[in-house]
C-alpha cells in the first residue's frame, strides 16, 4: 500500500484461473431460453449472453434478416472472454439461414472453437439416442415449420408426424401454457399415423421444461426440446454435462457430438 496525492494505492493479484465460459446469442424477443440455460447448464460453466435484433412476427423473411446482425451481436461478448463454445438460440432461424452460415458469421467476431445452435444440436442428440423419426410440435406458421422439416430431412431425420399452434407473433408463443404444450404433445404422438422414435418441441421461446418429464412418462418416448438439446450440445462441446429433465440430459454415457460446420 502506498499513499499518493490522489488517495491510497492498493496492490492487487489476478485470479490464476477462470471458469470455462460459453456464449449464447439470444433473440431480442425471446424470454425463455436465457433462464432455461441458466438452469440446464452445469455450475462449472459460466454463461455469457448477447442479444440479436429479431422481428415481433416470425416469418421466413424476419428469420433470414437476423443473418445481417449475427456478427455484430457476437462482437458484443466481452473482449477478454475465452468462449469454449457459442450457441445461437433460434431453431427456425438456423433452418432459414443455415447452420454453416450461422457458424461462419459468429466466428468473424469470436474465435470460439465450437459454434452450435438448436438444429445441429438436435441432429447430434438424435445420433446420440439413435433417433431417426420424430413427431414435431411447433408454435409457428407453415412456411417456417416446413423449412425446419426440410433441413432435418436432409440430415436423415424424418418428421412424419407434425403439429403446430400456428402462431406468428413471438409475444404469444412465450405465453402458450404448459398445459397446452402437454396436451398437444400427447395427442400428436397418440394420433400419429406412423411410429415415431421421439417427440421434439421446437422453439427456444416455448416454455417446455415443466412438461418434459410428464410427456416422457405418458408417451413412453424421449422428449427433446430446442433448449434442452442446445444446452446438452453446448455443455458437451465445452467438456461438461448439462442437467435437467428428459432422457437426453440423464444419459450416463457419452453420445455423438457434432459442432456446426
Amino acid at each position: 500500500m502506498t499513499r499518493q496525492d490522489n488517495g491510497v494505492h492498493f496492490p492487487h493479484d489476478l485470479e490464476p484461473q477462470r471458469p470455462t465460459q460459453v456464449g449464447l446469442i439470444v433473440l431480442q424477443s425471446d424470454e425463455t431460453i436465457e433462464p432455461d440455460l441458466h438452469r440446464l447448464l452445469p455450475p462449472e460453466l459460466e454463461l455469457l449472453v448477447s442479444r440479436i435484433p429479431s422481428g415481433a412476427e416470425v416469418t421466413p423473411d424476419t428469420l433470414a434478416a437476423m443473418e445481417g446482425y449475427m456478427t455484430a451481436s457476437a462482437a458484443l461478448f466481452p473482449g477478454g472472454a475465452r468462449l469454449a463454445a457459442v450457441g445461437y438460440g433460434c431453431t427456425s432461424g438456423t433452418a432459414q439461414i443455415g447452420a454453416a452460415e450461422v457458424a461462419a458469421r459468429i466466428r468473424k467476431a469470436v474465435p470460439a472453437p465450437h459454434v452450435t445452435e438448436p438444429v445441429s444440436a438436435l441432429i447430434a442428440a438424435c445420433a446420440a439416442l439413435g433417433l431417426r423419426r420424430l413427431a414435431l410440435l411447433s408454435p409457428y406458421i407453415a412456411p417456417v415449420s416446413d423449412r425446419l422439416r426440410a433441413v432435418l430431412a436432409a440430415a436423415g431425420i424424418e418428421t412424419p408426424t407434425f403439429g403446430s399452434f400456428l402462431i406468428e407473433e413471438e409475444a404469444r408463443v412465450v405465453r402458450i401454457s404448459a398445459g397446452s404444450v402437454l396436451v398437444a404433445g400427447q395427442q400428436l404422438v397418440a394420433e400419429s399415423p406412423e411410429p415415431v422414435d421421439a417427440l421434439f418441441l421446437s422453439c427456444t421461446n416455448l416454455r417446455t421444461l415443466p412438461v418434459i418429464a410428464a410427456l416422457e412418462e405418458t408417451i413412453g418416448l424421449p422428449v427433446l426440446a430446442s433448449n434442452t438439446v442446445l444446452a446438452w450440445h453446448m455443455a458437451r462441446l465445452a467438456g461438461a454435462r448439462a442437467q435437467g429433465p428428459g432422457r437426453l440430459l440423464q444419459m450416463t454415457t457419452a453420445g455423438t457430438v457434432r459442432a456446426a460446420e
